[in-house]
């Protein structure tokens, strides 16, 4: 027990003008859809928009933190052993210990917070002749939309703890001690990784409803997917694609591309599932995946934005990122530099691309990309009516563009 609670201590640490249509809820509250034509929703304050704040407010909303690292979950004695053995990696170099970092630590790369997009988009749009057993009234959803949030969780942190294992090639790591850590940090990167993926597929399963089932199995294969697109190093990480002659377009066509698949699709068809569960015709559920699939690219373009933003050489980041492949577009010379990790992307000068990158286009066209992609998922938000979810919802875009 002692195990279980230093786990929850670390894990607290995270933490228009429209025509009207109207639908009935099961509880007779009319639930108001519109058809958006005017691009604009308020903030919940004239104040500018944080990101803890919004996030903070948005759970007020939804009643409760909506991560699935619940205090069911960390007392699993599954998760109480994961944590003994987690320990034994640290002083390793095993990705698996940053995909544990960013669980823990609160900021725009939260994975947490996916769950809680599904929540606010689930009661934004509300629900139509449902059960009343169905619903959580205090936080205004359905318990099935509830599970399918932590499913939602359980699926994107179940790929990126898989995503942290580490190839182990011959006369890479020939000191034994180190042989050994990457090993067993593989052991459980592969066993937790799998862990997750299995619980979230009971939990799916348990919700009986076959259409959804195939909805969120296909955002499992998009993902997967999302690793063989583009050219890779030894350990998988990837790589700009050499652009073509005619390099228009190629920038945001291959962004797009590698990001609905690792992101966006997941998102999207659990925003998409959500408001199947609450009913609504399949014209509203597009219009949920379309939201889940633009705030997830946006998310996107804000994380490989703040790096170059904020001037920091140290912070890692992708060398698939907007700002390089925009970069790419404008003058491909820095691929010189770039191609020196076709083995390791360890051998690239990561300070000399992040120059080269301030120096041109590439920022200012992610910030266009970024604020296109908010724009987009603002759109929808206005097709539904006014209310403390949507204003929620519209934070977060606005936060995510806080720069």
């Amino acid at each position: 027990m002692s195990v279980n609670k230093s786990i929850l201590t670390m894990f607290r640490r995270s933490s228009a003008l429209c025509n009207r249509y109207s639908f009935a809820c099961a509880d007779s509250r009319p639930v108001m859809i519109y058809s958006y034509k005017s691009y604009g929703t308020k903030a919940a304050t004239s104040q500018k928009p944080d990101w803890n704040r919004a996030v903070s407010e948005a759970e007020k909303i939804v009643g409760y933190p909506t991560s699935f690292l619940s205090l069911r979950w960390l007392l699993s004695d599954e998760i109480a052993n994961v944590a003994l053995h987690l320990r034994k990696l640290v002083g390793s170099n095993h990705p698996l210990l940053k995909t544990a970092k960013s669980l823990i630590y609160n900021g725009r790369n939260n994975m947490q917070a996916w769950g809680l997009i599904v929540l606010l988009i689930s009661k934004a749009a509300g629900h139509i002749n449902v059960d009343d057993m169905e619903e959580d009234k205090a936080a205004g959803v359905l318990h099935s939309q509830r599970a399918l949030a932590e499913v939602t969780e359980m699926i994107r942190t179940g790929h990126l703890v898989h995503k942290g294992l580490v190839n182990m090639q011959p006369g890479v790591y020939p000191e034994p001690a180190e042989m050994n850590d990457m090993t067993f940090g593989n052991k459980i990167a592969l066993l937790s990784g799998d862990y997750l993926l299995g619980n979230s597929s009971a939990e799916l399963a348990a919700l009986r409803n076959q259409e959804l089932v195939e909805l969120m199995s296909s955002a499992i294969r998009d993902l997967a997917e999302a690793e063989f697109i583009g050219r890779r190093d030894s350990q998988n990480n990837p790589l700009p694609s050499v652009p073509p002659a005619d390099r228009t377009d190629y920038a945001v066509n291959e962004w797009t591309l590698r990001n609905v698949l690792s992101a966006g699709a997941l998102l999207g068809k659990s925003c998409k599932g959500t408001l199947k569960l609450g009913g609504h015709s399949k014209d509203i559920q597009e219009l949920g995946y379309n939201f889940g699939k633009h705030l997830a690219l946006a998310w996107q373009a804000c994380l490989d934005l703040s790096p170059f933003i904020n001037k920091d050489r140290n912070t890692p980041f992708s060398l698939c990122c907007a700002p390089i492949m925009f970069h790419i577009e404008h003058d491909p010379s820095i691929l010189i530099e770039i191609d020196k990790g076709l083995e390791s992307v360890a051998n690239v000068d990561y300070g000399k691309v992040f120059d080269i990158v301030v120096s041109g286009p590439g920022i200012e066209l992610t910030k266009k990309l970024q604020h296109e992609h908010s724009q987009r998922a603002m759109e929808v938000l206005n097709v539904f009516q006014e209310s403390d979810a949507r204003t929620a919802l519209s934070n977060i875009i606005a936060a995510m563009g806080d720069f």
